[in-house]
Formats: structure tokens, C-alpha cells, sequence
């Protein structure tokens, strides 16, 4: 039976829901109002019979009936119909604090935001503050309520575990004498994390005393294999081994199920022996070493066996910053705030890539201040040389799969980045469709953010991964690897697919600020998982290269 609270509580996400519908407000109020009088009395409505609640004060014939209904069904019918047609990610934002009904509403209806890391990505971004009722304050405070719940959620990405597994590790290597090795998910660079992996020769007594002392729980014990969690709810887990099958359990633990079902069909290799490290493993198989970030699919182990492995793109390779927002849209840096910063950490250009017109909640450029801009970077390109900002837009694929301004408009730029940013609910036919159409632009230089996911958030629009590279590479247009770490867009499970057709990725940023250049490295993370050269990658370009193709990108475009 419910008890009082139960039925308050129904009463009060009505109400909060018909606000955020922008549904009666009279009604809505009723509710709220209903709810408050509820949780004040003072014995149980369970307890009373039906004629008596009527005669409570503060409950009418409307609000008595829904109180009955509750008590007899257990449900509230006119809950139920809200619940129905409002997205999850929208319940979520009413356990956020700082977000009332009427924010929440113009999130979901003005943004079209309806997850909860999607409004997170939206307040890095500045949109929040475009809106009225959100100044940078309150975007902050949101920021900060948001990730607080996120990190309570018990799955992260690895740009967020990245620094605590660093601290933990570090304490681990202090607080014992004994063996430490960093193995699994977060080894192999996935990009999210559901737990972190060590391969120990500690005692299991030794791990709990030092665990529990620091306020973790223990999550899962036996002979082999200890886990603890602590208030962040990240897994901590360790294998227990002796100090002889350290390299074996480490090999063993580095490999997807499918990598390692492949591995011990080909290899026929004995899991029960000792190695003194991996490359003994692989030495006695005779294949050549196959890195943890690259143990996932079968195929790798079969080009390895053929000296197919080629060495991949590495962090300190990216040679220019493409996809970069400044405070011309909704950047937090000026143009030469961003250009010497990148100087200063070594890049030999630039590509600013305001958001365009249609994005008017990133207050996109409108033609009169796309002109403006362009004199700017003509003016800081006189004054940096041989450094050079390129001029760039990032265009909205609309509706019908055009870009965003004529084509008068898109010949002043260097190079045009095609993105989706708005309508994202599309079936196959749909997104295909509208992609297509834009990649076969011959103003399309780039492909932003592919299906624009955002992990842990939102899946991203249907698309059919092979006939856009196809696409991409019948009409020499460059797939991004976005390389935010929220992002990581395209999947670098297709980026095989890409290598294969000669189709160049581009890791990108999409930085917002100055900070945001860091991201390229968690882009470069994950294209080394799919094998990714420095050859194959467009931000990897020396400067003369990289004025090569822009040449090659303009020569599509029509006279």
C-alpha cells in the first residue's frame, strides 16, 4: 500500500512535469499544492476511508480521485501518460540542482538537449548563457551539479579516469613492495571505462587493509580476484597472482574475448606458463608484438603474423589545430588568443571553424561578421608568419543535406567542415540521405563529428558506416575523428574501413578554448587502437602539406 509520501511525491513530478510541457498551470499549481498538504498530515491516507479524504482540506474532488486511484492501483494514470512522452534524460535534469521546471523547458524545447550529458556538453560550450535565465553562474553551477551526479553513475570516460587511476597507481607503487601492472579496459585505451584493472602478486589481506582504510567497500572476493568501490563508485579490481604468472595474467587480462579466443585457437599457446614479459609471448609464437591498445579484433593477430603492423600516429604528431571555435560563436578565446596558443605549444596552423548561421543558439556567423572575421585573420596572418590561421566554417548539414550559406559564401572560406547539429532523431534513410547529400558538396572539405554521439549521453543518429566512406572517398572529402573526449566521433572501430579506401582522417579537436587543444591526444588514443600512420591523419600535415590540400579541396568547388 502507498504511503503518504509515495503519493505526495507522484503528485509533485506532475506537476513539475506539466510545467515542463507548458501544460495548465492552474492544474500544475493544484498539483504542487496537493503534494505540499499530503506530506503535513498527520496520519496515513492508507489508513482513511475514501469518503474521509475527500473531506481533507486542500483536497478537492479532482485531487481525492487521484488519491484513490493511488491507493487502489498503486499507479496515477495522469503520471503515467506524462511519463510516457517525456525522454528520460529529461527526468534525470529534475535531480539536478539548480535546474527547475522552467529551465529544464527551455533546455529541452529551445536546446532540443534531452540528456544530461548532452546539457554538459552544451554548458563547456557556453550555450547555456545565450538563453535567458542562465548566466555564467548558473552555467557553472549546473556544470558542476552534473558532474557530480555523472560521477556517481559508475561508468566514466577515459579522460576522467585517466588522472585518479594515475594517483591510485602512483599510491599503490608507495604503500607495497610488490607488483602493480596496469591491465584491461583502461590499458587497452578504451574510449569508456567500466572498471579499473591491475595484475598483482599482492595478498588479497594486504589490498583490503589498505583499500578499507582509505573508506572503499569491498565489491567481489575470491582466491583469484579482489574489487573494491569507493564513494565515486569506480570498480577497482586486482587479480591475484604469484610473481611467476605476473606477464601471462597481464597478457591475458590485455585482450578482448574475441582477440584472445582467436589468439589461443592460432597460437595453440600453453595459458598455464611462465613468461618473463609479453614479447616472450609473442616471440614464442612467432608474431611480432601486438600493442594492448591494439588487441580487440581477430584480424590484428593474422597481420601481425604477416608483418603487416605499421607503426601509428603518437600524441606529439599532430602538427596543426583543425576545428577550433572561437568567441566569434560560442568560443571562449579570441583568434589570437588561440593562434598563440598554439604557437607556444608548437603547431604550425590554425583552422578556426565558427559555428554558421543556422546554429543561432552558438550564435552562428551571419555573412556580415563571417566578412569581419576574415579581415581579422588577414590582419594576424600578416602579423604571425609564417604560422597561418585558415579560415573555415563549421557548416550545419540542414534538413535536406545543404550547407548552411550559398556557395558565394562558402567559396570565402579555405576549407568547409559539414556537420549535423540539429534535428538528430532521423532513421536510416533519413541520415543517410542528409549525409550523403552534404558530403557530395563540393564545398565539403570535412565530415564533423559523423553521428554525433556523445558516449554515455546519446547514441547519435543511425548511419550506414560503410557507404559514407565510400561516399568520402569517391568525392575526396576527409572523415573527422573528433577528438573530444565526450565525442570520439568516428567510432575507431571504422576506422579500418577508412584506411582502406584511402580516406584520410582528420583528429580534431573542436576545441572551445585554449584547453581544448589538449583534446587532440585522447583522438590520437583511439586512432592508435585502429592502427591509424601519421600519414593517413589530415592535423598531421607539415604547414606546405596542409596548403596542398586546401589548393586540391578548392579545385572541387565549381567556377
Amino acid at each position: 500500500m502507498m504511503n503518504n509520501y509515495a503519493i505526495a511525491d507522484n503528485f509533485s513530478l506532475l506537476s513539475k512535469l506539466m510545467d515542463i510541457h507548458g501544460d495548465n498551470s492552474f492544474k500544475a499549481k493544484s498539483y504542487a499544492a496537493a503534494a505540499f498538504t499530503i506530506e503535513k498530515l498527520p496520519s496515513q491516507l492508507a489508513t482513511l476511508p475514501s469518503d474521509q479524504i475527500f473531506k481533507i482540506r486542500g483536497i478537492g474532488d479532482s485531487i481525492g480521485k487521484n488519491i484513490v486511484e493511488q491507493l487502489e492501483t498503486g499507479r496515477l494514470s495522469a503520471l503515467d501518460e506524462y511519463l510516457k512522452k517525456t525522454p528520460a534524460g529529461i527526468l534525470e535534469m529534475l535531480g539536478i540542482k539548480g535546474l527547475g521546471p522552467k529551465k529544464i523547458a527551455t533546455i529541452w524545447k529551445e536546446l532540443e538537449i534531452e540528456t544530461l550529458g548532452e546539457l554538459l556538453y552544451a554548458c563547456n560550450e557556453n550555450r547555456l548563457m545565450l538563453y535567458k535565465g542562465f548566466g555564467e553562474k548558473t552555467q557553472q553551477n549546473i556544470r558542476e551539479s552534473i558532474e557530480f551526479y555523472m560521477g556517481t553513475q559508475g561508468s566514466y570516460l577515459y579522460q576522467q579516469v585517466e588522472p585518479v587511476v594515475e594517483v591510485i597507481h602512483q599510491k599503490l607503487k608507495s604503500a607495497f613492495n610488490t607488483s602493480f601492472l596496469l591491465t584491461g579496459e583502461f590499458r587497452r585505451q578504451l574510449e569508456v571505462i567500466n572498471k579499473v584493472e591491475w595484475v598483482t602478486n599482492e595478498s588479497a589481506a594486504a589490498l583490503k587493509d589498505f583499500f578499507t582504510g582509505h573508506d572503499f567497500q569491498v565489491k567481489e572476493e575470491t582466491a583469484e580476484y579482489i574489487s573494491f568501490t569507493g564513494k565515486e563508485q569506480l570498480l577497482l579490481c586486482f587479480y591475484l597472482v604469484s610473481t611467476q604468472q605476473l606477464q601471462t595474467k597481464l597478457f591475458t587480462t590485455s585482450c578482448s574475448e574475441a582477440f584472445l579466443k582467436e589468439w589461443e585457437e592460432t597460437t595453440q599457446w600453453d595459458a598455464t606458463a611462465n613468461y618473463a614479459s609479453e614479447d616472450e609471448i609473442f616471440n614464442h609464437a612467432n608474431i611480432c608484438p601486438i600493442p594492448a591498445y591494439q588487441r580487440e579484433a581477430a584480424h590484428i593477430i593474422h597481420a601481425a603474423c604477416n608483418n603487416e603492423l605499421h607503426s601509428v600516429i603518437e600524441p606529439d604528431q599532430i602538427t596543426g589545430i583543425i576545428h577550433s571555435h572561437s568567441n566569434w560563436s560560442d568560443g571562449s578565446n579570441t583568434i589570437e588568443e588561440m593562434a598563440r596558443a598554439a604557437i607556444k605549444k608548437g603547431f604550425q596552423f590554425l583552422v578556426i571553424s565558427d559555428h554558421s548561421k543556422s546554429a543561432f543558439y552558438a550564435n552562428g556567423l551571419q555573412e556580415d561578421r563571417i566578412r569581419a572575421q576574415h579581415q581579422q585573420i588577414d590582419e594576424l596572418n600578416q602579423q604571425l608568419a609564417p604560422f597561418k590561421i585558415y579560415k573555415s566554417i563549421e557548416s550545419d548539414i540542414l534538413t535536406d543535406g545543404s550547407l548552411d550559406y550559398s556557395n558565394n559564401i562558402l567559396n570565402s572560406f579555405d576549407i568547409v567542415i559539414a556537420s549535423v547539429h540539429s534535428n538528430l532523431k532521423m532513421s536510416l534513410e533519413k541520415a543517410m540521405s542528409r549525409l550523403i547529400n552534404a558530403i557530395e558538396n563540393p564545398f565539403t572539405a570535412i565530415l564533423g563529428h559523423m553521428t554525433g554521439r556523445l558516449l554515455l549521453s546519446r547514441n547519435g543518429y543511425p548511419v550506414d558506416h560503410e557507404k559514407i566512406i565510400d561516399a568520402c572517398a569517391a568525392n575526396n572529402v576527409v572523415i573527422e575523428l573528433n577528438a573530444h573526449p565526450r565525442r570520439l566521433d568516428i567510432d575507431w572501430r571504422w576506422i579500418h574501413r577508412a584506411i582502406e579506401k584511402n580516406v584520410l582522417i582528420s583528429i580534431n579537436p573542436d576545441a572551445h578554448a585554449i584547453e581544448g587543444f589538449d583534446d587532440c591526444r585522447y583522438g590520437v588514443l583511439v586512432a592508435q587502437k585502429a592502427g591509424l600512420t601519421r600519414a593517413a591523419n589530415l592535423s598531421s600535415f607539415s604547414l606546405p602539406a596542409f596548403e596542398q590540400f586546401v589548393q586540391k579541396q578548392q579545385a572541387k568547388r565549381p567556377l
